[in-house]
């Protein structure tokens, strides 16, 4: 049985991945910041899922997690989906705002992969998966840092997918349109916009409606199969048709 694991488990995409996966065959390991959400989605997902704490702005905890999973057994699939947002136009924002965003989307990203390469490159077997968004392709109102960091997340990932094909590794970007989750529900609760943004983003949508978590979950898990090894660099929009190549 393969491993996969997931980061940012504990609720919205990263628990119906979680639970998709599982239903997949593969051994989850489900992470969040959040152990007592972690618990819920691995509980959600099944006999094949476990619950683990791990903040992915700490190295220290990411790297102790990738270290102990791996003495263990194996990780053949990583997900980066551990994220987070505010609506902040960009002159309201500071450093710290700034900070926070970077430190999580994108440099957890950084610590997660760094950590699980290795491991993959000696196995010469090994799915990337990160969990960008179209605010990195096209850029998104309210949203200035986190569409930078997103976008960084889709030149990091084609990057590594070049410096690891040899190795029998792909690496791949999913990248939501808006999708109706709990972070986007608190995100538009504490902005004095966030009815008219969330609004804005249903009508801009062509099949007029927001993406579900079970959308996302469908990309991921075929990304995850032995049979997407040729797929490796891409950048796939899930999102209704709001961001066409």
């Amino acid at each position: 049985m393969q491993t996969a694991l997931v980061t940012g488990g504990g609720s919205g995409i990263g628990r119906a991945i979680c639970k998709l996966l599982a239903e997949n065959g593969f051994s989850v390991i489900v992470t969040d910041v959040n152990l007592d959400a972690a618990e819920e989605s691995a509980s959600n997902a099944g006999d094949n899922a476990s619950a683990h704490k791990m903040d992915v702005t700490s190295s220290s905890e990411v790297k102790g997690l990738i270290a102990d999973t791996i003495a263990n057994g194996s990780i053949e699939v990583l997900v980066n989906c551990a994220g987070w947002d505010e609506f902040m136009r960009f002159v309201h924002s500071d450093e710290d705002f700034w900070d926070r965003i970077i430190d999580l989307n994108y440099k957890g990203v950084l610590r997660t992969t760094h950590a699980v390469l290795p491991h993959m490159m000696q196995a010469r077997y090994g799915r990337i998966i990160n969990i960008s968004s179209d605010a990195g392709r096209v850029g998104s109102s309210l949203e200035a840092v986190y569409s930078g960091t997103k976008g960084g997340v889709i030149a990091f990932t084609k990057t590594i997918a070049r410096e690891v094909a040899r190795a029998g590794i792909t690496a791949n970007c999913v990248c939501p349109g808006p999708t109706a989750t709990p972070l986007l529900d608190e995100i538009a609760d504490a902005s004095d916009d966030g009815e008219k943004v969330l609004g804005a983003m249903e009508r801009a949508v062509p099949m007029k409606r927001l993406g579900t978590p079970e959308d996302i979950a469908n990309a991921v898990a075929f990304l995850a199969k032995p049979e997407s090894e040729f797929i490796t660099g891409q950048t796939l929009s899930v999102s209704g048709g709001l961001t066409m190549s």
